[in-house]
């Protein structure tokens, strides 16, 4: 872990200077940004493995900022947020966000998601994969991680989108239950109020225009299918 690069977005100095203490002894390269504007700097400037965006900052708040990162770029987000900000918490998600803690978290809880969120970019990274998947009236490019419908229509996916369908295309008509997403998607057991799992399912809905709910079917109590027999690779 020791060579990768976290970027940490705050505007708040002392917590800046808490979380670039903590995780340069843990052994990552850190950078800070206290607003968007020194964000892009940093960015421009290095390459992030990972960024910890709060979403109260000023000028552009953390869900606008997150919305433009992925516009071009995949790396892993982990957003800061206010403890009774459920609201912002799905917002983030829906945007693009990989995880969200709150202000409230412990050191170890955070260190504890970067890692998770490394090795499952790492994970998906490493995985041996045919150029494109076709299934249904799609094809998926797992290289460029783009998401592409006979009718001409592509859809650029993120490391959580992309994660989670990898997961379904290579399970399909396979009961997942919410622990094994969770993990897919953030390397822990689903919470037993988990919203963020509800919140990607209806992410990836929306980007296979699953209206009628027939390509991923909820299962009670249990967790998702992928109802899908022909997946073809190419």
């Amino acid at each position: 872990m020791e060579s990768k690069s976290i970027l940490v977005v705050d505007d708040n100095e002392e917590i800046r200077d808490a979380l670039s203490e903590y995780l340069t002894r843990a052994g990552f390269c850190v950078f800070v940004a206290e607003d968007g504007d020194e964000m892009w700097k940093q960015l421009n400037q290095h390459e992030m493995n990972l960024i910890i965006l709060d979403i109260m900052l000023p000028g552009d708040d953390g869900l606008t900022l997150c919305g433009k990162i992925r516009l071009t770029s995949h790396v892993p987000i982990i957003m800061l947020t206010a403890v009774t900000d459920e609201i912002d918490r799905i917002a983030g998600l829906e945007i693009g966000a990989d995880d969200y803690i709150t202000k409230t978290f412990s050191p170890r809880e955070l260190l504890a998601r970067i890692k998770a969120l490394l090795r499952r970019t790492q994970f998906t990274s490493d995985i041996p994969l045919n150029r494109k998947i076709r299934f249904l009236d799609w094809s998926f490019d797992t290289v460029k991680r783009q998401l592409n419908h006979i009718a001409g229509d592509s859809i650029k996916l993120s490391g959580s989108d992309y994660s989670l369908l990898l997961m379904m295309l290579q399970n399909p008509n396979k009961l997942l239950s919410r622990d094994d997403i969770a993990q897919c998607l953030w390397g822990r057991d689903a919470d037993p109020f988990e919203r963020g799992i509800d919140v990607q399912m209806s992410r990836l809905r929306k980007h296979l225009q699953d209206i009628e709910r027939s390509i991923i079917v909820s299962i009670r109590n249990k967790g998702y299918m992928f109802a899908v027999d022909d997946i073809q690779d190419v």
